[in-house]
C-alpha cells in the first residue's frame, strides 16, 4: 500500500519544509559566525607610543612575575650599563631567513639586571659593539618567551641560547636581581646600530561577543524547531487518518444524534 506521505500534495509540503529547514540551518549558522567575527580585531593590549614610556621599576621589580596581559606592548625607559661580555645569540628566523636575535643585560646603578633584545641579524660574525658607559633605553617591554611558544630546549652551541627568558639566561649570566620580560628597541636606538630593527611587537587580540547576533542565532534556531515540529505532527496525523477504517471515521462524522428511529405500522 503506497504511504499517504509520498501523493503530490504531500511531496510539495515536504518541499517546503526542507527548505524552511535550510533557510533556519543557514540562517542560525551565519549569526553564530557573526557574533564573534565582528570582534576579532579588538586590540586587548595596543603598542604604546614610546613617548609615553615609563621607567620600568615604577610597575615591576627584579624578580616578580610579568603577567603577559599585563605586559605586552608597554613602553618603558631603563637606564643602566650594558654588559657586552654577556652578549648572546637567540636563533630566530625572519622573514624566513635564519638569523639570530641578539641580547644583552642592561645592569641598573643598583645591581638589577634586565634583557635587551638589541636586533636581528644573518651574520653572527659582524655584530658591532654595543654602546659602552651609562645609557638610557626606551623600547617595548615582552613577557619571557616559553617552551609552549614553540621553543624546545636543546644543546647550544657556546655563546647561544634557545629562548629569551630569565630561567635559560641566569644560567649564562651573573645577575642575581633580574627583570623577567626584556625590552625591544626601536630603530634609531644607538644598540640597534649595524642590526635589523625587530618590529614591534603584534598587538594581543581579543574575542567580544556580539549578542545581538547571538540573540538572533537562537531566534532562527528556535523558528526552525518549531518548523520541525509542526512538520512532524502534521504527518503523524496524516498517518493516523489513513490507518482509521473508512466506517468509523463516517461514524465519527455523523455524530451520535442520528434521529428517532420509525417503528413499524405506524
Amino acid at each position: 500500500m503506497r504511504s499517504p506521505l509520498l501523493n503530490p500534495r504531500w511531496l510539495g509540503i515536504h518541499l517546503a519544509a526542507l527548505i524552511v529547514l535550510a533557510v533556519c540551518v543557514a540562517g542560525t549558522t551565519w549569526q553564530v559566525v557573526r557574533s564573534f567575527e565582528p570582534d576579532r580585531e579588538t586590540i586587548t593590549n595596543p603598542v604604546e607610543d614610546l613617548a609615553e614610556a615609563r621607567p620600568v621599576e615604577k610597575d615591576f621589580e627584579p624578580g616578580e612575575y610579568m603577567h603577559p596581559d599585563r605586559i605586552a606592548n608597554n613602553a618603558v625607559q631603563a637606564d643602566g650599563q650594558y654588559d657586552a661580555d654577556g652578549q648572546l645569540l637567540v636563533p630566530r628566523a625572519m622573514d624566513g631567513v635564519e638569523g639570530y636575535d641578539v641580547v644583552l643585560p642592561l645592569v641598573a646603578d643598583d645591581g638589577a639586571a634586565i634583557t635587551i633584545n638589541r636586533g636581528w641579524t644573518e651574520d653572527p660574525d659582524g655584530i658591532p659593539e654595543p654602546p659602552g658607559g651609562q645609557v638610557s633605553v626606551t623600547g617595548w617591554l615582552l613577557p619571557a618567551q616559553t617552551a609552549e611558544d614553540g621553543i624546545r630546549p636543546m644543546e647550544m652551541p657556546e655563546g647561544q641560547v634557545e629562548r629569551i627568558s630569565p630561567a635559560v639566561l641566569l644560567q649564562e649570566w651573573e645577575h642575581d636581581a633580574m627583570y623577567e620580560g626584556y625590552i625591544v628597541v626601536p630603530e634609531g636606538d644607538p644598540a640597534n646600530d649595524g642590526l635589523e630593527p625587530v618590529p614591534p611587537p603584534e598587538p594581543p587580540k581579543g574575542v567580544t561577543v556580539n549578542w545581538r547576533s547571538l540573540s538572533y542565532s537562537v531566534q532562527w534556531g528556535m523558528f526552525g524547531v518549531s518548523a520541525l515540529v509542526f512538520w512532524i505532527i502534521l504527518m503523524r496525523r496524516e498517518l493516523e487518518e489513513a490507518r482509521t477504517p473508512e466506517g468509523e471515521r463516517a461514524s465519527s462524522d455523523d455524530g451520535d444524534g442520528g434521529g428517532q428511529p420509525v417503528r413499524a405500522g405506524s
